[in-house]
This record gives C-alpha cells, sequence and structure tokens, in this order.
C-alpha cells in the first residue's frame, strides 16, 4: 500500500488561505478555522470577519502581546490590523444574514456530496447541540467553505451521500478542505480538486464510498 502524510492543523489552515483571494471578506468559524488568519498572504488584502463583532482581524498575537479583551468568537486572542473595528453582535449578524461575506469557513460533523451541511449537533442523547451562527453564516455567505478532518475517530467518512446528523443548511457547501484532500461540491457530484501525495483516487474514493468526478 502507498504510504501518504496527513496534513496537519495548520498545512491545511495554509491550504485553505490559498484558496483566499484578494480582496475576499471572510468569516473564520471557531475552532480549526480561526488557524486561518495565520496564513493569509501579506500580499492579498482580506477582511477577516469574527461573528461576535470584530471586521479586519489579524492573525493571532505573539506570546505575551495577548489582549483578552479583543477575542474571536472562540474566545481565543486576536489582533486588529490597522482600519479594523469592532461592534455590537446584531452588527455583526445584520453583516453574516445581508450576504456581505464572500466566502465563510465553518468546521463540520458530516458534509453530504450535494453540499448539505451538519455541523452543530450529532443527535447523540448526551450530546450538548451549539449552533452559534452557523445557520446564518452557512446561508448568508457567498460561499461556504468546510475545514475538518476527512475521517472520525472510528475512521468513518464525514463526507457522505446523504447527512444523518441534524442539517445547518442545504447544497450550502461549495468546497471541503480536509487533512487528506480537496473536494469541491457541484451540480455533477464532487469533483477532486487535489489529494495529499501518495493517496491514490480509487483509495480515495473506497474510503468516502462515493464516486469522484
Amino acid at each position: 500500500m502507498t504510504q501518504y502524510v496527513r496534513r496537519d492543523k495548520e498545512a491545511l489552515a495554509k491550504r485553505v488561505a490559498q484558496d483566499i483571494t484578494d480582496g475576499a471578506s471572510v468569516n473564520l468559524g471557531i475552532g480549526m478555522p480561526t488557524l486561518v488568519a495565520n496564513y493569509i498572504s501579506k500580499d492579498r488584502e482580506v477582511l477577516l470577519h469574527s461573528e461576535n463583532g470584530i471586521l479586519g482581524m489579524g492573525p493571532a498575537p505573539a506570546a505575551g502581546q495577548e489582549d483578552y479583551d479583543l477575542i474571536n468568537a472562540g474566545k481565543q486572542p486576536v489582533t486588529l490590523l490597522a482600519g479594523g473595528a469592532f461592534f455590537h453582535h446584531a452588527d455583526s449578524f445584520a453583516m453574516m444574514r445581508g450576504g456581505h461575506l464572500d466566502i465563510c469557513v465553518l468546521g463540520a460533523f458530516q458534509v453530504s456530496e450535494t453540499g448539505d451541511l451538519a455541523n452543530w449537533h450529532t443527535g447523540e442523547a448526551d450530546a450538548i447541540p451549539a449552533v452559534g451562527g452557523a445557520m446564518d453564516l452557512a446561508i448568508g455567505a457567498k460561499q461556504t467553505w468546510v475545514m475538518m478532518d476527512l475521517l472520525t475517530k472510528k475512521g468513518q467518512s464525514k463526507v457522505v451521500k446523504a447527512c444523518t446528523y441534524p442539517l445547518t443548511g442545504i447544497a450550502c457547501v461549495k468546497r471541503i478542505y480536509t487533512d487528506l484532500c480537496t473536494l469541491e461540491c457541484t451540480p455533477q457530484g464532487l469533483k477532486l480538486i487535489d489529494a495529499v501525495e501518495g493517496l491514490e483516487r480509487e483509495a480515495l474514493c473506497e474510503m468516502l464510498g462515493l464516486q469522484l468526478h
């Protein structure tokens, strides 16, 4: 069997940042997506938004430079770029719901091959629901990207034919960035953009239980 190396969280964040275009306004969701802020190329002007009320967010502060009055939606300290601003939560949600964001990057429990998103509840009796602003972002942003590990801890694919968890949004996901591959959701089905070195298309399709274009 050909050996391959998974992207770690930092490499995955760098891969997502690579596709963010100059001039884009982008929301980074809680969890892994927050790491993307650290890899935005300095030659691109990208306006980062956080749902708790920040526009113009920068990368994580250096050790010892943290200001815990300036945090993202995941309660992590962040920086503010020149011209950045912070404002009321309601204004932030108006931006999210009003179609003013070009891209949102969210985590997920499952994504279907048609772009349905499930990321707020597993349906388990002891699970704690955590929808936050995910529904507003998934529907309000012009493009929804998902950033996640491809497989669960049990080795099951999180990219599925149809979601079995409660849905966050229907047919809203355009791209899926994972530790093993990058996929695009199209009307014809899932399209393979890239995979880590050594992972063949056939092996990936078997892993997913789905066909790729």
